[in-house]
């Protein structure tokens, strides 16, 4: 009894290591993007892809039946938006980088390269800033009066002190109306 063996088209350890454009047709590799599959290969769920859309981030044709088609290099689009918000860059900023490129187009590394320079000083700021804060966190205790001395997150230099005793912005918010 001799077994017939016949040739797999696709070994199971050559599919793992195959992107999926790998196994796509040259056809298919143009095609555009439905939400779903750019929400499923970027990570970023169909209601924030609306959100961006909706704010001039990333941009979708329609098609007759009115469904958004976004083009492949969308993708890279999105993962700079992702990384430019995981480093704290609020999307005003990232819009502006976006429209500060030749004709929309996706960055390139060259792009990000320049870019992340520009926001390099901002985000030292941010860092010093969040240091600063988490060094005076222990010896604040909460309270709210923000007029110790002694509160270098809420009254430093003890400026509202002048103003008076007790919590000087809180009288400032409720202060009675002249009759």
């Amino acid at each position: 009894m001799h077994a017939t063996l016949e040739p797999q088209l696709l070994l199971r350890s050559i599919h793992h290591t195959l992107s999926p454009e790998q196994h796509m047709t040259p056809v298919e590799t143009h095609r555009p993007l439905s939400i779903g599959e750019l929400s499923e290969r970027s990570g970023v769920s169909p209601s924030a892809l609306h959100f961006y859309e909706r704010n001039g981030l990333i941009h979708a044709e329609r098609t007759a039946g009115n469904q958004r088609r976004y083009r492949r290099d969308t993708l890279r689009r999105v993962a700079f938006i992702k990384t430019s918000q995981r480093v704290g860059l609020p999307l005003k900023d990232i819009l502006e980088a976006l429209n500060s490129l030749p004709e929309g187009r996706t960055p390139t590394r060259h792009d990000w390269a320049k870019l992340s320079l520009r926001w390099r000083k901002e985000l030292d700021e941010r860092i010093a800033a969040l240091q600063h804060l988490r060094n005076d966190l222990d010896g604040c205790i909460g309270c709210g009066c923000l007029s110790l001395k002694s509160c270098t997150l809420q009254n430093p230099s003890d400026e509202l002190g002048a103003s008076g005793a007790g919590a000087q912005r809180w009288s400032q918010l409720v202060k009675p109306e002249p009759s």
